[in-house]
């Protein structure tokens, strides 16, 4: 059987402006759990990635990755976003 993905339609709910800065957190956040995730099976940085090695250039902090792997990271957390508030749930910061 072939697999169809069919994610929820997001495109029509537009963020608040005051969320932006979470999804900028969120990213972040979701590539540090990615490198630790990495980092526990014992992957380190490499110049190029060596799946063999276990090597990769994204074995650094956020802030230092490229733009295309940050865009990445905030399309996730962008579309996340989305999905709580087409859901119907309230983000608010207290």
């Amino acid at each position: 059987m072939q697999y169809i993905p069919s994610p929820i339609y997001t495109a029509d709910v537009r963020l608040p402006e005051e969320l932006l800065p979470l999804s900028e957190l969120l990213a972040e956040n979701t590539h540090e759990v990615w490198a630790a995730g990495r980092a526990a099976e014992g992957w380190t940085y490499g110049e190029t990635r060596d799946d063999a090695k276990k090597q990769t250039p994204c074995m650094v902090p956020y802030a230092d990755l490229p733009e295309t792997e940050k865009e990445y990271d905030r399309s996730t957390a962008l579309e996340t976003i989305r999905l709580i508030l087409k859901l119907g749930y309230r983000i608010s910061k207290d």
